[in-house]
């Protein structure tokens, strides 16, 4: 379940399994249009970043009720035996409509939409929100690392406190697209291909009596080049016994080498500068500085305005938790059925009716200049962002690489208008506009809807 976004067609939340039942019964078999979007923007975030449909549409193309699904619904009482007869039977014939990932998006835009007989429409919503909302999650978080780091490499080492199995996985694979360019978690590496990266930890340095043996053995046992942690004593004493040591492979004719040391508690930018004046003065000026510990986008920002010396940076928990902003307002609503749109008007959570599109302009430089949400059958000038990639329950386009939608992604990214790439809090003023047919369209649904 991990690399995918299969699982049992149980991970679910009981009311979609209590209004299929309904709609079973009803009779209800007309077709549905949801939409996934997100009511509104985190006041930490000026844009988001689409994540998590290749998963998605898998869990799309495998959705079914095994027997043992079925026998434990059964086991509840709660099910009539003509519902769960038609469950061990359902498969989801619908079609997706949704925005390539890695594509920037805002606030009410619908991010995927699902078109199918309203019983499979509804029943997918719970799973298709945790998927979408989770990757989505990181991978905004990410792409504000990647804006500020200039260049530097970043690595996801978050998989330890990220919030169980496949959110670990997840997260490394938002992060990669959004930008990073390794990841410590080595499942990830085996079922995404995304590179690898690490070091050690302190235990191996203090399982040694003498700090200097840890190197030199963990050096030689590995046999090529690698990266040691100095900041378990005294930084500044371990850079010079890298300096030391590095000079000792180099007499011996070791093909191991030191390739950089890593940081990872105190004052990082203080200590980066010292250390990279010792190595440096050894003749080491070819080993990296990595930084880790407690990073985000904000201290990456700090450290590199003040000409901190680092050439990568490991950044954990505040990615794969996102902890400034841990939670989307997503939404799953229903747009139209049977034919009519539809629109809830709960104060704060009212939804635009209908199907719709997303249109974006950009000025003669490519720069994001405004989007324009119409209905599908509006025209409209841009560039319409939802694609059909799903039909009849199979997808209708061939599924891009992570290495393509990293591209997607720093194509975006560069061109982001400057308000929107800033990390403080405020409004990017990016224009969203509603299409006058919607704003219509809702209006004559207030005044004949109950």
């Amino acid at each position: 379940m991990t690399r995918s976004g299969t699982a049992s067609a149980l991970m679910t939340d009981l009311y979609e399994l209590t209004m299929a039942q309904a709609y079973f019964a009803l009779g209800m078999r007309e077709t549905a249009v949801f939409e996934l979007f997100v009511r509104r923007l985190p006041r930490q975030r000026r844009f988001l970043l689409a994540a998590g449909l290749e998963q998605a549409l898998e869990y799309l193309e495998n959705l079914r009720f095994r027997p043992q699904d079925v026998a434990f619904l059964a086991s509840m009482g709660m099910f009539p035996e003509g519902f769960l007869d038609h469950l061990a039977s359902v498969r989801f014939t619908g079609s997706v409509h949704a925005m390539p990932e890695g594509t920037p998006f805002f606030a009410n835009e619908p991010i995927l939409r699902v078109t199918a007989p309203i019983l499979e429409a509804q029943l997918v919503e719970s799973r298709l929100m945790n998927i979408v909302h989770l990757q989505t999650l990181i991978a905004s978080k990410a792409a504000r690392c990647v804006l500020v780091a200039r260049g530097r490499r970043l690595v996801d080492f978050g998989m330890r406190r990220a919030h169980g199995a496949e959110a670990a996985m997840f997260a490394a694979r938002a992060a990669f697209l959004a930008g990073f360019d390794a990841t410590a978690t080595v499942e990830a590496g085996r079922a995404y291909g995304i590179p690898l990266s690490g070091t050690l930890a302190h235990s191996f340095i203090e399982a040694h009596d003498h700090e200097v043996e840890a190197f030199r053995n963990f050096v030689t046992a590995r046999g090529r080049r690698t990266s040691l942690l100095i900041d378990t004593y005294d930084s500044e004493k371990a850079a010079q016994r890298i300096v030391d040591l590095a000079r000792e492979l180099h007499a011996s004719g070791s093909p191991a080498r030191i390739q950089g040391v890593r940081i990872d508690s105190g004052d990082l930018a203080a200590q980066a500068a010292s250390v990279r004046r010792i190595l440096d003065a050894g003749g080491c000026e070819d080993v990296e500085i990595i930084l880790s510990g407690s990073l985000d986008e904000h201290r990456i920002e700090v450290m590199l305005a003040a000409g901190t010396p680092v050439e990568a940076f490991g950044i954990g928990t505040r990615l794969d938790v996102s902890s400034d902003a841990p939670a989307l307002d997503m939404a799953y609503k229903l747009q139209e059925y049977a034919g009519r749109p539809r629109r809830k008007r709960s104060t704060g959570k009212q939804t635009w009716p209908g199907r719709k599109q997303v249109f974006r302009q950009r000025d003669a430089h490519g720069q994001l200049a405004g989007d324009y949400i119409a209905l599908v059958d509006e025209p409209a000038d841009g560039e319409p962002l939802l694609e059909e990639v799903m039909r009849s329950g199979r997808r209708t386009q061939r599924t891009p690489t992570l290495s393509e939608i990293r591209e997607r992604v720093r194509l975006e990214l560069s061109h982001l208008p400057a308000s929107m790439k800033r990390l403080e809090e405020g409004d990017p003023g990016y224009p969203v506009r509603i299409s006058p047919r919607i704003e219509a369209l809702a209006a004559s649904i207030d005044v004949t809807g109950d």
